[in-house]
Formats: C-alpha cells, structure tokens, sequence
C-alpha cells in the first residue's frame, strides 16, 4: 500500500497514516507526557545534532518552561563548534508581543535561521539530522504528549513538508519590515508625542483635539502596532522603524 504524502498533510496525520499502512515498525516510535520526561528520555538526541537541526512551531509556548528551555539550550551547546545551522520555522502568531520578538531576536544573533510563515504549522516538529523527529501534541492538564520516531518514511516526509514551507516563508527581520501597518502623519504625531514623555492633555492641544479624541487615537495606534501598552507602542514602532 503506497502512502501519499502532500503538502497538507500534518505530521500528526502522517504518523496515523504509516501506522495504518504497517509501515512503521514498532520500536521506532515511543511516546512521552511533558517536558520533564521528553528531556529524560531523549534529550540527549539534541547534542547528537551534527548537519540539521529543523523546528517548526505555531508559537514559542511549547518550550515556554524555563526548565525545559534551558535544557534543550544545553544539549545544543556540543553543537556549537560543529557549523550546524538550526533553522525555526514560525507562525506570525509567535510574533504576538514585543517578548517573543526579543527571543527570536537572540536566537537569530546566535547564528539560527529565523523564518515565518502564513502556512498552518503542527504546535511543534523537532527534525534533527533527517534520522530523529520529535513531534508535540495538544497542551493537556497533565502534560503535552510528545512522540518520538526514528522511522525513515516519517522523518522524510515530514522533512519534505518542512523544506516546502521553508521555501517559501520569509525571514523574520524582512517579515517585520513588512508588515509594517500605515501611519498616517497624525499617526505619526502621536507617536511622537508618546516618546516625548507629554501629558495627554498637552499632547492633545499640541495635536489640536480634544482630549476624548486624542485618547482613542492612541487606542487605534496601539491596535495597529499590535501593542498592549503605551511603552509597548514606542518598542513596536521603533522596531518598524516609525519613530524617525
């Protein structure tokens, strides 16, 4: 029985379906609840990193505990001096606060490749070498589900999804420069006025309107900048490059 593979195909729908056609035996793939558990039982794959190491994630929240971060930053460490390249692939999701871009940020001055896609992504693939693929599942009370396979034909056709999406996705800074909301010059007044440290009340008679207006103008500005503070606003739009 021939598996057919597309590119819309999720991993974890790839998994079901060798399952189904008995082409994955059973010792190639195994299962783990939560972080804790995924690091005890295979976090020594990712210090065996030595040519790829390919991620691809809807958000940043997979990792989200510290413990479980650090440990992953660690096992990658013995890679460090062997050229690889880790290359993450995200949804614009993952780019929701001035946080998550901050770490992408770092991750990106540590020699990743940072890119972003408007393609549906799995919460989380882990592709290491093109012989280990880690897979996460849904968030549960009791722990994310992740599963483990060393079975070629998943690797591979996961690895062929990942390279589409890649291809075709676009690099984090250019994806910032990008999607750049407009501002008009009222827009931009305000911004400066948010920088300048003035009142609302005198920023409002500065711009000539009444303090009620002025007041949901910043509202609108900071929906447009994606931002849930005043401080946020001015991060945002210095990072777009509106504040000049």
């Amino acid at each position: 029985m021939t598996l057919m593979v597309s590119a819309a195909t999720a991993p974890s729908e790839l998994v079901a379906a060798c399952c189904q056609t008995g082409g994955m035996r059973k010792e190639e793939v195994f299962s783990v609840r939560g972080g804790a558990e995924l690091t005890a039982r295979a976090g020594h794959l990712f210090e065996t990193a030595r040519t790829e190491f390919l991620c691809a994630a809807r958000d940043l929240k997979t990792w989200s505990r510290p413990g479980a971060r650090a440990a992953v930053r660690n096992r990658m460490r013995a890679a460090d001096s062997t050229g690889l390249i880790p290359r993450k692939l995200l949804s614009p999701v993952a780019l929701a606060d001035e946080e998550a871009r901050a770490h992408l940020r770092l991750v990106r001055s540590k020699g990743a490749l940072v890119r972003i896609s408007r393609s549906p992504l799995p919460h989380e693939t882990i592709l290491i070498d093109r012989r280990v693929m880690i897979l996460a599942g849904q968030e549960a009370p009791t722990g994310r589900e992740y599963t483990v396979t060393t079975s070629q034909i998943l690797v591979d056709g996961v690895h062929s999804l990942f390279r589409a999406i890649w291809d075709t996705a676009v690099d984090l800074e250019t994806y910032l420069r990008s999607d750049v909301p407009h501002l008009d010059a009222e827009g931009r007044m305000i911004l400066e006025a948010l920088g300048s440290g003035l009142t609302d009340a005198s920023a409002a008679q500065r711009l000539g309107v009444s303090l009620r207006t002025y007041r949901r103008r910043v509202a609108e500005l900071m929906a447009e900048l994606e931002a849930d503070s005043r401080f946020q606003a001015g991060l945002r739009a210095g990072e777009l490059g509106l504040s000049h």
